[in-house]
Order: structure tokens, then sequence, then C-alpha cells
């Protein structure tokens, strides 16, 4: 089952449910799929769909820490309980040490060995770890590797 079917399961589920929280973080990723689906005319296909979850998570992680800042525990919660159920689509997470194992081996693909060849690697890379890992995270372990 596709990402996008399990949202659609997800949503008429909370709806039976009632789950408020639910069904609208669910409709609001559903909802950033179907505006990218349009801008690009045509479908996404799973890894840009899991993109683009990843990307809402990350937004709720930066609500956070402008929450933290204005000391708004109201926000937070709200922010993590929606973070809780995004996760619930992503796939597991790439630890560390897996990332550096294949920002290693796209090193070695792309024939990198220094920081100015660091946008080879990164095309080598990123369709192999887009929605299990941050782009930021594997740009710095790239760096750490090739600097």
């Amino acid at each position: 089952m596709s990402t996008k079917e399990k949202l659609t399961q997800s949503l008429k589920e909370a709806m039976k449910a009632r789950d408020e929280r639910r069904k609208r973080v669910v409709r609001m990723a559903m909802t950033s799929i179907k505006n990218t689906e349009i801008d690009k005319k045509g479908e996404l296909d799973e890894p840009d769909v899991l993109a683009i979850l990843q990307k809402e998570v990350k937004a709720r992680h930066e609500t956070i820490e402008g929450a933290q800042k204005a000391g708004r525990d109201d926000l937070i919660a709200e922010a993590e309980a929606e973070i809780a159920i995004l996760e619930e689509y992503l796939p597991k997470a790439l630890s560390r040490e897996e990332l550096k194992a294949l920002v290693e081996e796209a090193i070695a693909e792309a024939g990198a060995t220094s920081p100015k060849e660091m946008g080879q690697v990164m095309k080598v890379l990123m369709p192999k770890v887009r929605g299990r890992a941050d782009g930021k995270e594997a740009n710095q372990i790239v760096r750490e590797l090739l600097g």
C-alpha cells in the first residue's frame, strides 16, 4: 500500500473515530501532496510523497523552536503531536552510521576526491536517502568525508 493510500485510509478512520487532530494533520499532508501534484502536472512517486511528509515534519520542528523562544508550551505540545502522526507514514529514519555508509558509497560512485565535487556526490546520494534522512545532515557528512 502506497503512502498516499495509507493517508486516505487513515483519514477515513480518523473521521469515523472523530479524531480531530489526526484528521486535520492527515488532510494537511494530503493537501500538500495534491498541491505539489498540481504544480508538477502529474502523479508524484513514492519518494516525492515521502519528501513532502518529511518537509512537513521539518516545518513542525521549526514551529517548536519558535514556540520555545516564545515560551508557548501549548504550541510545542501541539507540534509534537502532529510530528508523531506524520512520522507514522515515514519509513524508519536512517541512523548516522547508515547514512555515513551511503555517503561513502556515493563518494565512491561519483569518484569524488575534493569538496569541490560535493554537488556530484549529493546528486548520487539524495535519491537513495530521500524521505529517510535530512538533506542537511547528509550534506554535513559529505563535507566531513570530503574535507
